[in-house]
């Protein structure tokens, strides 16, 4: 991560806050007003950063590609990079988890909050890793949000199904990409060798006393979670409204390694980083997913759907109906997704105003919007029912096809 930084100092998008700052709401609120880099000097004594992938041209320029060519070429990866044992974790100090600028970010939340903390867990070989959001309980032990049915949840029924404990290690402050790869859904217990692939090949990695593998991280926080659960809650999710309290895993820690003069990274819940991290991953779901049916183009998930709950996609017809052949694709590979627009390849599907003129002016109400009751919709709306469905809608802002002529914008010579 640090390499990572000095890089993105010398491309001018890192902003240096020399000045003392506290945890408590004020970092967060600096972090709301900005999509640059912040790195403070001292936060409550101590180095952090903010808005690490807080703009989609940062993670481009991570991969070494251009903005326009993310989605494609992530949609690219196989999941096959190297992972390279580098030997033990040295150097454990004891937990204290008072040592940190754990911070709090609204009003409303219940406490102290790890937001960018990546759960690495390992069960007889199986290897996970996903950020959860872990409310600070005291010096040694949080509670962690463990979303019902994902591999982190499986992986730790599975284990008390035994009578065990669940061993764990928690990483603050990777670089980036492999941050994102944690935040991504990928074949079962591929994280580390998708890491890698983004890495460029290759990634090292270092084994915790307690078996689980982690790569390099300014702070790692080794440890188990057992069948202890504590109130979790209330706290700001990606669409900036409290989501409820629930009775969540207890993680208890038991040793801690740290850089010496580590940077901490905060990610601001329902700020850009947040949203960047929740959508951008499903994006080359997406495209792939629409490439089976039509010629896709791109895929955007917006900041203003919360980056997560809306979609643009641009496609290229190659027969009428592919807009919403495009649309139930879409549906399918995200089902968090509640609107999608398909677009044709005029249309830049990040400009607002460029997908409301294609909605204004290639929409036909009732021809052209798919309305889908009763399924499965995201967790995170505050609009869904009890039973957890929602209205999906679809809608087709593609030209009909051999009427191209009368489409045909104007344009300087």
């Amino acid at each position: 991560m640090r390499d990572f930084l000095d890089d993105m100092r010398r491309r001018g998008r890192v902003e240096d806050i020399e000045r003392p700052c506290s945890a408590i709401y004020e970092a967060p609120r600096m972090a709301s007003q900005t999509d640059r880099i912040l790195f403070f000097h001292d936060l409550d004594g101590h180095r952090a950063v903010m808005n690490l992938l807080g703009d989609r041209r940062v993670l481009a320029e991570a991969l070494g590609v251009g903005e326009r060519d993310l989605v494609r070429r992530l949609a690219a990866m196989t999941y096959d990079g190297h992972v390279r044992d580098a030997g033990p974790c040295e150097g454990a100090v004891p937990v204290d988890l008072s040592r940190l600028p754990v911070m709090k970010h609204y009003p409303g939340d219940a406490g102290r909050y790890f937001t960018a903390g990546a759960i690495f867990s390992s069960l007889d070989g199986v290897e996970n890793a996903s950020i959860h959001r872990m409310m600070v309980l005291d010096d040694r032990r949080v509670v962690a949000r463990l979303v019902e049915g994902r591999h982190t949840h499986s992986l730790l029924a599975e284990a008390l199904a035994r009578g065990e404990r669940l061993p764990v290690a928690v990483t603050v402050g990777t670089h980036p990409l492999v941050t994102f790869a944690t935040s991504t859904r990928v074949p079962q217990g591929r994280e580390l060798a998708y890491a890698a692939e983004l890495m460029g090949g290759e990634l090292a990695v270092r084994r915790c006393a307690n078996g689980v593998r982690v790569p390099d991280a300014e702070i790692v926080i080794e440890g188990y979670i057992g069948g202890e659960v504590a109130d979790e809650g209330p706290f700001v999710d990606i669409t900036g409204t409290y989501d409820p309290v629930r009775r969540q895993p207890v993680v208890e820690f038991t040793r801690m390694y740290c850089k010496e003069d580590p940077i901490y990274h905060g990610i601001l819940p329902a700020g850009d980083e947040h949203k960047l991290l929740m959508g951008a991953p499903y994006e080359p779901k997406i495209y792939r997913a629409v490439g089976e049916v039509t010629g896709v183009r791109d895929v955007l998930l917006t900041k203003g759907g919360a980056g997560y709950l809306h979609a643009v996609v641009q496609i290229r017809k190659r027969t009428e109906g592919d807009g919403k052949n495009a649309i139930m694709a879409a549906f399918a590979a995200h089902t968090s997704l509640k609107h999608v627009v398909v677009v044709d390849e005029d249309i830049d599907i990040t400009d607002p105003l460029d997908v409301e003129y294609a909605i204004a002016t290639r929409v036909r109400g009732d021809t052209d919007v798919m309305v889908i009751s009763g399924v499965r919709g995201s967790s995170l709306d505050p609009m869904r029912l009890g039973d957890g469905t929602n209205v999906k809608v679809g809608v087709d802002a593609t030209i009909v096809m051999g009427r191209e002529d009368e489409f045909k914008r104007a344009e300087w010579q």
